[in-house]
């Protein structure tokens, strides 16, 4: 794998240990692990990547191979895309400027794959990101397959299959069960294929998605970002970024979303990039 433009894995690794979705390694040196059901193919793989932007795969029962893998996971790290126009936003943004000098070569790091993506965004809904990451690990170890890595026993979060035939539990209503159900289903069926959601129009992507049962425009949109990696989306249905950019930009506490996107403009064609920047920032 190589980066074209800044990129930073420790920086990445840093972010997946701060974010509770992510089986993240113990502190060190750079690396950063991953344990995931493949898209599409859904056996459970596991992958580190080290420093020179190697990935040792570490467990690959289904035999999906290096090659398929490795394009994975550099969707994963925003590998697979073009970086050397992101500098150029900072020129012309102060704000987003200093973003950058804080943030040297943070990428937005990805759920393993938009269903992930999704399953987050169902499992978090109403509830706390602690609650949210409470039940994540809880299907992961309960119906997910586990992988010894690197001295230590990490449960995946479990492939379509089984959540399609989730059985209730608790802290989770019967409703959000359904719908993880239904997830599943969707998943199986091949509507939440990263490279069809990536060919879609922004639009036309989000318009799928919110067909599937308890997707509504905030989980559509946390999906194509951080399960697909759209890169150029200005998320309209996310208040803490209304919040962090009346601060960043001085605009006072309740400034108009017109206001918002047409500042915005100027973050493309990285809009996405910024958002997850001001998030890591928040």
């Amino acid at each position: 794998m190589h980066a074209r433009g800044p990129f930073s894995l420790a920086a990445a690794a840093r972010f997946q240990r701060s974010f509770p979705a992510f089986a993240a390694p113990p502190g060190g040196d750079p690396v950063v692990d991953l344990v995931f059901p493949a898209d599409g193919a859904w056996s459970t793989i596991a992958v580190r990547v080290t420093a020179d932007l190697t990935g040792h795969v570490v467990a690959d029962p289904g035999g999906l191979g290096e090659e398929e893998i490795r394009r994975q996971v550099e969707r994963v790290l925003s590998l697979d895309v073009d970086g050397t126009g992101f500098a150029a936003v900072g020129e012309r943004d102060p704000v987003v400027a200093g973003l950058q000098r804080r943030f040297p070569g943070l990428r937005p790091v990805l759920f393993p794959s938009p269903y992930e993506a999704a399953a987050w965004a169902l499992i978090g809904h109403r509830i706390s990101m602690a609650q949210g990451a409470t039940l994540r690990r809880r299907l992961s170890e309960e119906l997910g397959d586990s992988v010894e890595f690197g001295g230590r026993t990490v449960a995946a979060f479990p492939p379509p299959q089984r959540l399609a035939e989730l059985a209730p539990m608790p802290g989770m209503t019967i409703r959000k069960v359904e719908n993880l159900r239904a997830l599943g289903a969707a998943a199986l069926a091949g509507d939440l294929d990263a490279d069809l959601l990536r060919a879609m129009p922004v639009d036309a992507a989000l318009a799928h998605l919110e067909k599937l049962p308890g997707v509504g425009p905030f989980s559509a949109e946390l999906t194509l970002i951080r399960g697909v990696g759209t890169v150029d989306l200005f998320p309209r249905e996310t208040p803490w970024l209304y919040r962090a950019m009346a601060d960043a930009y001085d605009l006072g506490p309740e400034p108009p979303m017109a206001r918002l996107e047409a500042m915005a403009r100027a973050w493309r064609p990285y809009r996405s990039w910024v958002t997850f920047l001001l998030r890591n920032a928040a």
